[in-house]
């Protein structure tokens, strides 16, 4: 009679043990999904920017984004949020939404996309900042670690030597700088809300409030638009990026922060110029290097940092139920 009491005691763990393992793969692979979808729009967007005006393109992304999104939270039976949560999605809309995308549309304009990517890997380094200054996160010695190794991976692959400081790119580059510390901002300041509200109640009502400032700056440029004039493979462009790098990216990075932390997601933007190559390589014939093979290496030697200590206590909390 004990030995079938002992062989479920020790199965159960087990089990449980494989449910936290499992939940872990689906976290990691939601967010390279999410990386992937973004990397995709710096390939897509440079196909259909030179027929679509950027700010009128932003104008296209939230008008659908936000319907999509309320649509999601309504179907999962999310109710209206109380009235005190108001100023926090505004917020979040404001750095998340608003700046994060008119900020570097706009300074893409003044700058160049080398140096726009060369800047994008300082979004895990002002979120190591902000989470700290503000008491959100606990930055230990291994995420430390890890941030600066992913953070070094996406240099090696994107060369920072090429980086030009000409007074013609100064204004793009601050610009640059600002939307990564807007979207590293937004990143670590839903962390508490998502812990407090659905995450998608917290992504549609951040949407609702940062279409309006997007609407204000853009609104003009996408009415002037000359829709019947783009081709449909202009069209299907714009279609990848509504889905893909908008709507499916902000609800994937909201789903997994709420699981995890803001600076595993931060961190996984640096794999962005990876997978930006990758797909550079399938769609444009561009040639992978070795520099790019390291880069990599020590994208996911960070990422295995940042996100261990949060994996274990993930599969403990797991053996215990």
């Amino acid at each position: 009679m004990e030995s079938p009491t002992r062989s479920s005691t020790t199965e159960k763990p087990s089990h449980a043990a494989q449910s936290g393992e499992q939940s872990l793969v689906t976290l990691h692979l939601a967010l390279l999904a999410v990386q992937a979808s973004f990397s995709g729009f710096h390939v897509v967007g440079k196909m259909i920017l030179a027929d679509i005006p950027p700010l009128a393109l932003a104008c296209m992304r939230v008008l659908f984004a936000t319907p999509v999104l309320l649509l999601i939270a309504a179907r999962r039976g999310a109710q209206f949020p109380a009235l005190r949560w108001l100023p926090k999605l505004a917020l979040l809309g404001f750095l998340g939404v608003f700046l994060n995308q008119v900020l570097f549309i706009v300074g893409l304009g003044y700058t160049t996309p080398t140096n726009a990517a060369i800047l994008m890997p300082s979004i895990p380094a002002f979120a190591v900042g902000v989470a700290a200054l503000l008491g959100l996160e606990r930055i230990g010695p291994y995420r430390l670690l890890g941030v600066v190794l992913a953070i070094c991976g996406a240099l090696v692959i994107l060369d920072p030597t090429r980086f030009s400081l000409g007074d013609s790119t100064l204004f793009g580059n601050l610009l640059i700088l600002l939307n990564c510390l807007s979207y590293a901002t937004f990143l670590v300041l839903q962390r508490p809300v998502l812990r407090q509200l659905p995450w998608q109640t917290v992504i549609a009502g951040a949407f609702v409030f940062g279409t309006l400032g997007v609407l204000a700056v853009g609104g003009t440029t996408l009415v002037k638009l000359p829709a019947s004039s783009l081709s449909p493979a202009t069209w299907m462009g714009v279609l990848y990026i509504l889905v893909f790098p908008t709507a499916l990216s902000y609800l994937l990075n909201s789903w997994a922060i709420q699981r995890s932390s803001a600076l595993l997601a931060a961190a996984y933007t640096t794999l962005q110029p990876l997978l930006t190559a990758l797909l550079s390589r399938l769609f444009l014939s561009e040639i992978l290097t070795g520099r790019q093979a390291i880069g990599f290496a020590l994208i996911a030697s960070g990422l295995w940092c940042v996100s261990w200590r949060a994996g274990r206590n993930s599969r403990r909390r797991e053996v215990d139920r």
